[in-house]
């Protein structure tokens, strides 16, 4: 267990009067643990889930089919299993909560993971227990992240930045965008990475479309290429974007770079502790505005152990959440100055991932110098 993060929680936990929290989702599982369970966020049923008691207790409830992962991971935390095939789960657990004491306190519990049935069917087996949602807690709690946590996002930044620009680099004018994507995936694990997620592959007109994969689309002279990927280690994720051009910049191009590249700064000089999200955004659609270029609802946002995390740096906040929030120390963000419609027929985007420092920021996707767009041969 991650004892500094555990003591974080717990400290939110009297704050909020809470006698326990349970983490269910793979995020929050991850979050205290340290590592993902394979296969939960790949099949829902398969609960694993961290139960933190404001008393000082830890344990872990897991399913048999993820037992030896636990135990491997966590040998001196106690830990109940419950069998896939021939248990009610949440039978289970309100089993484990009655053995920590809890079967008549109030609990937290992310009840945006939890499916409602599995929740019902809690509630009914442990009936002296009041349970509240404890989502927003957790989520606050990651805004900022421990040094543990900046240190592995600042090596995946790299990692997904270097194998972007590898990538670009090994490819030439007649190749496909599989080519880039073979050469992305085999850099991405070569440096490092378990896995990722996400891999944008978007050239010529398809750099317009915002989230799409590789396809056998060749390279042609003046096309614009947007390749993204997120790379993870430990259900840690770093998000980077990269736009090329093959051989030559098409009409424009060179001018509504200067531009993104500018909104780059102009956002790093305004991320400060303290900094206002509305602010910076309100900055940036001014600079974009300069060549008419279409507005975006967002410009950054938080990132860690989901791709998209509070604060954004946007219009509004999100549904359910409260008005401009500041920066902190020790956020890590992803800033995503882009234009998908320029109205040339192509899109651009520079995304980066930044550290939110005491004094100003640190950009920790440092390995490709985007001050001029990278030209594949």
């Amino acid at each position: 267990m991650r004892q500094d993060i555990v003591a974080r929680q717990r400290a939110a936990m009297r704050e909020a009067a809470l006698d326990a929290m349970i983490s269910c989702s793979p995020e929050n599982f991850a979050y205290l643990t340290g590592f993902v369970v394979p296969s939960q966020p790949l099949i829902r049923h398969r609960h694993a889930m961290v139960i933190v008691t404001a008393s000082g207790g830890s344990a872990l409830f897991a399913v048999d089919m993820e037992a030896t992962t636990i135990r491997r991971r966590e040998p001196e935390m106690p830990a109940t299993i419950w069998a896939e095939f021939t248990d009610d789960a949440m039978a289970v657990l309100a089993d484990q909560l009655r053995g920590l004491g809890l079967g008549a306190s109030r609990i937290g519990i992310e009840m945006d993971y939890l499916p409602a049935g599995d929740f019902e069917r809690l509630r009914r087996a442990l009936p002296g227990a009041s349970f509240t949602a404890c989502e927003g807690i957790l989520a606050r709690l990651r805004q900022v992240k421990t040094p543990d946590e900046i240190a592995l996002l600042r090596r995946l930044s790299r990692i997904a930045d270097q194998s972007i620009t590898d990538a670009l680099r090994a490819v030439r004018a007649g190749d496909s965008e599989m080519d880039i994507a073979a050469h992305l995936t085999r850099g991405i694990y070569t440096l490092g990475a378990e896995q990722f997620k996400l891999m944008i592959v978007a050239t010529g007109e398809r750099s317009q479309l915002p989230n799409v994969g590789p396809s056998e689309r060749r390279l042609e002279p003046g096309d614009v290429c947007r390749v993204e990927i997120f790379a993870v280690i430990g259900g840690y994720q770093a998000g980077v974007c990269r736009t090329a051009v093959v051989r030559h910049a098409p009409a424009h191009a060179e001018r509504i770079w200067r531009n993104l590249v500018e909104c780059k700064y102009l956002i790093m000089d305004m991320v400060k502790p303290g900094a206002s999200c509305r602010a910076i955004y309100d900055a940036f659609i001014r600079k974009l505005s300069e060549l008419n270029l279409p507005p975006i609802s967002f410009v950054g946002h938080g990132i860690g152990l989901n791709l998209h995390e509070d604060p954004y740096i946007g219009t509004t906040p999100r549904l359910g959440r409260s008005g401009d929030a500041g920066l902190e120390a020790g956020m890590v963000l992803g800033i995503e100055p882009l234009c998908y419609r320029t109205g040339h027929g192509y899109g651009m985007q520079n995304k980066d991932m930044i550290l939110v420092t005491p004094t100003g920021c640190e950009l920790l996707s440092d390995h490709l110098d985007t001050d001029r767009l990278l030209v594949v041969a």
